[in-house]
């Protein structure tokens, strides 16, 4: 199958075939992602709007669908990162990945909220490190409050984000940070981020 979407155009007609005759498999799904032709865009997009193939192989579509990276619509997007489990959220954020420079900070915590109040770390982790490749003000605040969080690992995914997005913004929430935390390691988390900024800075 992946040598089949390796051939592109003329792939498509085959795996088109393929699927016709063995109807849908998540093999011959991420193969029509693979050959990334338009047809076969459409046909997913059409897969994934169909309430009966969804719960099936709603991942698989998505997964294949990430090859468009922004041509995918929103509503897809959004759909995905709704989703209760795990591992479509993660393909929703993927596909979020792709349109985040063309979206303002308030749309893109908008679009992340779902993810970033999720009770798996895997799910809220991959949020921050989306929104870290931003620099405003209100990312930083936001990537702050989950210095908070009862997970060790969100919280350290949250320190090392503001550390990365080293603005006077993210410097602020940092030095708020040391100086409020009542946990001692996450202190030093936060301190650590800040000697590291300013040793960049001299």
């Amino acid at each position: 199958c992946e040598k089949l979407g390796m051939l592109a155009n003329a792939g498509w007609p085959v795996i088109d075939e393929l699927l016709k005759t063995h109807g849908l498999q998540d093999e011959l799904i991420l193969s029509a992602g693979l050959c990334h032709q338009p047809e076969a865009r459409d046909w997913l997009l059409n897969q994934l709007e169909a309430e009966t193939t969804t719960d099936a192989h709603g991942l698989a579509l998505v997964q294949a669908l990430s090859c468009w990276g922004a041509e995918v619509p929103e509503h897809v997007v959004i759909r995905c990162l709704e989703h209760p489990a795990q591992h479509n959220r993660l393909a929703g954020l993927q596909l979020l990945t792709f349109r985040a420079h063309t979206l303002t900070d308030d749309t893109l915590l908008r679009l992340c909220e779902t993810a970033l109040n999720d009770f798996r770390a895997p799910v809220v982790i991959a949020a921050i490190r989306l929104l870290q490749r931003r620099d405003g003000a209100d990312i930083a605040e936001q990537i702050a409050s989950l210095c908070n969080s009862r997970s060790d690992s969100i919280a350290e995914a949250a320190f090392r984000a503001l550390g990365c997005i080293a603005t006077p913004s993210s410097q602020r929430c940092l030095v708020d940070l040391s100086q409020t935390m009542k946990n001692s390691k996450r202190r030093e988390l936060a301190c650590e981020q800040l000697s590291q900024q300013f040793r960049h800075q001299s």
